[in-house]
């Protein structure tokens, strides 16, 4: 269908104002086009979804829009005007607000502080009127359904309560334009209803919404429109009604994915991890659980469960205060993350923009930091040496970027990731903990990382898999843990493993224990 003949709402295109058009829009990299000469009109009034691999281009356009990057060339319309945006305050300005998939905040700054900043409604030299800024601050988080202390500061903050003050923000903006990249990635199902319920009260109002997701049906309950990027080209532009989700995968790919979440044969050896009775006051308490070699154990729960509490303390990087942690059978103790690499151990960890990357240095120095004895053998750094050893890793991992010598802040989310994949493969872990590691990854990418997932379990690795999204949960894991509020709730077997059952266990209630293991 073309975009002339298209409705939304039961209104034609023509029908409907037009907010901000875009002309030609394309960027440079090093010289290399990440985005090329892409035409979009979005519509006021209307939420419009942006869908592609990591690395389509899609949030490269959407910050573009937004300020954060200038094009190379184009040009952007804003209400038929033609417009500048130099930067996102003057996008703010405009009526622009981008809610970045990594949340940006000031961490030492209060939640009331970080959502006041960027507002141009002071005077200089005026007073800052804080008990207002209490006020309206509550009442904002309060919108979005959240009761938190908005006088505490960011640091400290789970991944979904960042999310929840950036969306706050966007809000108090009163913005005409909003992008959300990826807003729902780190927050529980409620937490997204309410989103929805706002951003659809939002277009009701007139406001246009820019909505980034890999998850398609969030997009089909939400979006009235879908276009689709593929290696930096608009593919298309259509009624989300109109397309299939084999139809959307297809545009976004080039191909069709069937069956993408493999399941690998593995031989279940030895006990290779054990913790007993860990337990970190007010965190989580008497965990206890075993993986085997060759085995996947998933870990599910609500998000604020307490599931990335555990890993961090089995890593080392907020120790628990009891318990033992043993490592093929020997009792080890881990008090930094130094001690879990030192014995074999490693760590993939959720934020990935906070504690998984070195965002301004080359994508060569972030995937061999975990290993300085291998690039300087002898005390000294043999740069060639690290660019071979970086590059062998981005063939195998298929990263896409311009250099290894190119920031891995460019890298879109899911290159990230594999860059933070590569890293710790070059340790040769004999076990590995990965903190949603597909979270905010498309679905071509997800295919990938599935498959080395199981591959890795298939060479005799034990895989402990930390996720939010149940069907991955269940299609990759041996055995299913779950947590609710600090505490093991449930325990099965794959067998036994099913959505409701693990659900069931992560609502706070009774301990529950798969069949399987209650006979035995």
């Amino acid at each position: 269908m073309s975009a002339s003949t298209q409705s939304i709402g039961g209104q034609s295109a023509a029908d409907r104002a037009i907010l901000l058009s875009a002309r030609g829009i394309t960027k440079q990299f090093a010289g290399v086009e990440v985005l090329r000469d892409v035409d979009l009109d979005l519509y006021a009034g209307e939420i419009h979804a942006l869908l592609g691999e990591n690395g389509a281009g899609k949030s490269t356009f959407a910050k573009i829009v937004a300020g954060v990057h200038r094009p190379s060339r184009g040009v952007l319309l804003l209400n038929n005007a033609r417009i500048e945006v130099l930067s996102p305050l003057a996008a703010q300005k405009l009526g622009i607000t981008l809610i970045h998939q990594e949340p940006i905040s000031f961490p030492d700054l209060s939640i009331s502080e970080n959502l006041a900043l960027g507002r141009d409604d002071g005077k200089p030299l005026g007073r800052v009127r804080w008990a207002e800024l209490k006020r309206e601050a509550n009442s904002l988080m309060a919108q979005l359904g959240i009761m938190i202390d908005v006088t505490r500061p960011m640091r400290g903050l789970s991944i979904a309560d960042q999310q929840m003050v950036e969306i706050a923000r966007a809000l108090a903006s009163e913005s005409k334009l909003i992008i959300m990249d990826e807003p729902t990635a780190p927050l529980t199902p409620k937490e997204v209803e309410t989103l929805f319920g706002i951003s659809r009260q939002l277009r009701n109002e007139g406001r246009s919404i820019v909505f980034i997701s890999h998850r398609l049906e969030e997009v089909r309950a939400l979006c009235d429109r879908v276009t689709i990027f593929r290696d930096g080209n608009k593919i298309a532009t259509e009624e989300t009604k109109n397309l299939t989700d084999a139809e959307i995968i297809r545009l976004m790919i080039g191909r069709e994915v069937k069956g993408y979440i493999p399941k690998h044969k593995t031989t279940v050896g030895e006990v290779a991890l054990a913790v007993e009775g860990l337990t970190l006051p007010g965190r989580f308490e008497n965990i206890s659980f075993e993986i085997r070699k060759g085995e996947i154990v998933g870990l599910g729960g609500l998000v604020g469960a307490g599931r990335t509490d555990v890993a961090r303390a089995i890593f080392g990087v907020a120790p628990a205060a009891s318990g033992t942690i043993a490592v093929n059978g020997q009792v080890v103790e881990i008090r930094e993350p130094a001690d879990a690499v030192a014995q074999g151990l490693a760590f993939v960890p959720e934020d990935r923009a906070v504690a998984g990357i070195f965002r301004t240095l080359p994508v060569s120095q972030n995937i061999t930091a975990a290993v300085p004895e291998m690039i300087a053998p002898k005390g000294f750094i043999r740069h060639g040496l690290e660019r071979t050893i970086a590059l062998d890793s981005v063939k195998k991992m298929m990263i896409r970027l311009v250099s290894p010598r190119q920031p891995i802040g460019e890298l879109s989310g899911g290159n990230q990731q594999k860059a933070i994949l590569a890293r710790w493969l070059l340790t040769d872990p004999k076990i590995l903990i990965l903190d949603e590691p597909t979270r905010g990854v498309d679905i071509g990418v997800k295919a990938e990382f599935y498959e080395m997932i199981g591959a890795l379990a298939a060479s005799g690795r034990a895989i402990l898999l930390i996720s939010s999204e149940l069907p991955e949960l269940l299609a990759l894991s041996d055995r299913v843990l779950v947590m609710s509020e600090g505490q093991l709730t449930g325990d099965f077997a794959r067998g036994d493993a099913t959505e409701e059952s693990v659900m069931h266990a992560a609502v706070p209630r009774r301990k529950v224990v798969g069949d399987a293991q209650a006979a035995a």
